[in-house]
């Protein structure tokens, strides 16, 4: 689950009447591809295994196209290539760099232990390591992180629907989420993962084309885009030399730290989440599933700099001023059809990211929560899909809400890196010997996060005495060496108690 502009706001592409009606007929016609797609997907799905990990068949191609089409969102490409112009480098340390590394570390030391286990689920994996109270806690902390993740994607769709079509945002939502709903309803995993596959080459296809074209540009390449990357790179070490610095200049211990901590959440806070590991479990070998996350890490690098050289790009051909880089930069030099087909792969993206964040806290929620009531503990296959419309209920409802709750994503994210980070590390790595190390790591790193991360907020501008030391570490940090600690002190209490 990775992080979108706090406002899930997307940049106007300046189009033409007559290529918003192309564009209206090629998104009907995109629609219809999707849901065929869909409708072909649900061919596979007999049982549950399928609906929720597609039957552990994913080849490495389709691994590798669903881990990185959920991973790849379209405001991130917008928010990443902002930050590199206004920020440089130093701007995109948590997206690209560490979002492209924490892919590469689940494949290294977690995909192949965590498949072998057979898994459905996250929560499964603390039922399994630590039993069943984690199971439930881990469960009731993952859920409710997901709800502003897909109330994001739902606002996102609908102002590209309001902002070309005119189509009220209310009624945009309700149209976005009803599409999204429908071809994950039908197929699940299976659909998820085929149409992701399709959608981010799409979406590849587009960010490329649009960076060809800036960096050929006259007072860039000159037709030459290997020529402009070089011309960018040069003026802006010239310019801005700050831009292209990885660590921070200010030696003082709050700015190294929070640039650790920039790189902490971003390597880590994303391992225990349910839509990365979902795929590693319907991968369809423990080599698949590792070789599938590493690709993915790298070719998110790879692509992942293109926005940020478009940012970068901007600063040389456009130095004064406030804008977008992403969406100034292809009104400038995209033609007016490949224009539309830009605006295509940036839905694209979102609606890759749409359905994974549907699925995977709807899986957690069929599987490891309604289970447990009595009536719903059969028949997993309609328990799962009725969860996949609970949760797209629950997104239409914070997206109707309004802007501000949108801001709870960047919490949500902290929430799972220190609640769930140290249990899966030390299920793996450690030796659980109590269900309470599970269970105590999770609250005391959250509870340690929640009460920092208040004073963080509520400290002035310049805190002084035992706030000011409190403030200096990033509230993450608090929290996952209270996750640490908390798992220590439960293998204690279990160990001495006897209890498990």
């Amino acid at each position: 689950m990775m992080p979108l502009l706090a406002q899930g706001e997307l940049p106007a592409l300046a189009l033409e009447p007559g290529a918003v009606r192309l564009l209206g007929w090629a998104l009907v016609g995109y629609v219809v591809f999707l849901l065929g797609i869909s409708i072909y997907a649900s061919r596979k799905v007999e049982n549950e295994a399928d609906y929720v990990v597609a039957g552990r068949r994913l080849p490495l191609f389709l691994a590798w196209g669903t881990l990185i089409a959920t991973w790849f969102g379209a405001a991130t490409m917008f928010a990443a290539a902002g930050a590199a112009r206004e920020e440089g480098l130093l701007g995109v340390v948590l997206d690209p760099f560490a979002c492209a590394g924490t892919l590469i570390l689940a494949g290294i030391f977690f995909a192949r232990p965590l498949w072998r286990m057979e898994l459905y689920t996250m929560a499964d994996f603390n039922r399994v390591k630590y039993g069943p109270r984690a199971e439930l806690v881990g469960a009731c902390i993952q859920v409710p992180a997901y709800f502003s993740w897909v109330a994001l994607q739902y606002t996102a769709l609908a102002r590209i629907l309001d902002l070309y079509f005119g189509i009220p945002l209310a009624t945009g939502i309700l149209i976005v989420a009803a599409v999204t709903l429908v071809y994950t309803l039908i197929g699940g995993m299976w659909s998820v993962t085929l149409t992701d596959t399709v959608q981010i080459v799409i979406a590849l296809a587009g960010l490329v084309v649009l960076t060809a074209a800036a960096l050929s540009a006259p007072q860039l390449g000159n037709g030459d885009p290997l020529r402009g990357l070089a011309t960018v790179f040069t003026r802006v070490a010239e310019t801005h030399p700050d831009h292209l610095r990885i660590v921070p200049a200010d030696p003082s211990l709050a700015v190294l730290l929070g640039w650790l901590g920039a790189w902490a959440t971003g390597l880590f806070g994303n391992i225990p989440g349910q839509d990365l590991q979902q795929r590693v479990f319907a991968a369809k070998s423990p080599n698949t599933a590792m070789y599938a996350c590493i690709l993915a890490g790298v070719l998110y690098l790879a692509f992942g700099m293109l926005p940020v050289t478009l940012g970068l790009a901007s600063l040389v051909t456009h130095p004064e001023g406030t804008l977008d880089p992403v969406g100034f930069l292809a009104g400038e030099y995209l033609s007016t059809g490949m224009l539309v087909v830009f605006v295509i792969a940036v839905m694209s993206m979102v609606v890759s990211t749409a359905t994974s964040a549907v699925l995977a806290p709807a899986t957690i929620l069929g599987h490891n929560l309604l289970a447990r009531i009595p009536g719903f503990d059969a028949g997993g296959l309609v328990r799962d899909r009725l969860c996949v419309v609970l949760v797209s209920l629950g997104g239409i409802a914070l997206a109707m809400w309004g802007k501000s709750l949108m801001e709870l994503l960047d919490v949500a994210l902290s929430i799972q890196l220190v609640a769930l980070f140290v249990p899966v590390v030390m299920g793996i790595y450690g030796r659980p010997r109590s269900e309470w190390a599970g269970v105590l790591s999770m609250l005391l790193g959250f509870g340690a996060w929640l009460v920092t991360f208040a004073i963080e907020h509520v400290a002035g501008p310049e805190p002084d005495g035992l706030v000011a030391a409190i403030t200096t570490v990033p509230s993450d940090f608090w929290g996952l060496g209270c996750g640490f600690l908390g798992y220590a002190v439960g293998n204690r209490l279990g160990q001495a108690r006897g209890i498990s």
